[in-house]
């Protein structure tokens, strides 16, 4: 495994994190709180994993080969729906870090009440982030490779 696997690598921790996401909404919403909390913390390990492998390679690129993250430009009539995604992606990413932390602090605390309020909001913008995370490596390097 070299350093450019890595944006796979980041795709799979995302999948896998809106997977455990999905997983654990359904195990709450039947009531099975265990599994819901099993699945929660697996979303958070994976995502952790996902944010220090993603740091490593963009530190890599920039720091070790002295390059700038991929662009998108080709297709140019793509660009614009690509920077949609990707600015919404990145906007919802940062904001989302504080929230997961006070929703699990939350739970942590077994303040169920808090915690439900917040995880109303909070889950589903973490489940875009896992999402669309995927659907970025998928457009910049496989369906629209830029080379």
């Amino acid at each position: 495994m070299s350093i450019h696997d890595l944006p796979a690598v980041n795709a799979t921790l995302n999948a896998l994190s809106a997977i455990f996401l999905s997983l654990g909404f359904f195990f709450i919403k039947r009531g099975q709180k265990i599994a819901h909390r099993n699945c929660m913390i697996s979303a958070f390990g994976t995502s952790v994993i996902f944010l220090g492998c993603y740091l490593t390679y963009h530190i890599w690129l920039a720091v070790v080969l002295h390059q700038g993250p991929t662009r998108f430009l080709n297709p140019a009539w793509f660009r614009p729906i690509y920077l949609t995604i990707l600015i919404t992606h990145t906007i919802l990413a940062a904001a989302i870090v504080p929230l997961i932390w006070m929703t699990l602090n939350r739970a942590w605390k077994q303040n169920f009440e808090a915690h439900k309020k917040i995880a109303r909001w909070t889950w589903p913008l973490w489940m875009y982030v896992s999402v669309t995370g995927v659907v970025i490596y998928l457009l910049l390097y496989q369906i629209f490779p830029q080379r």
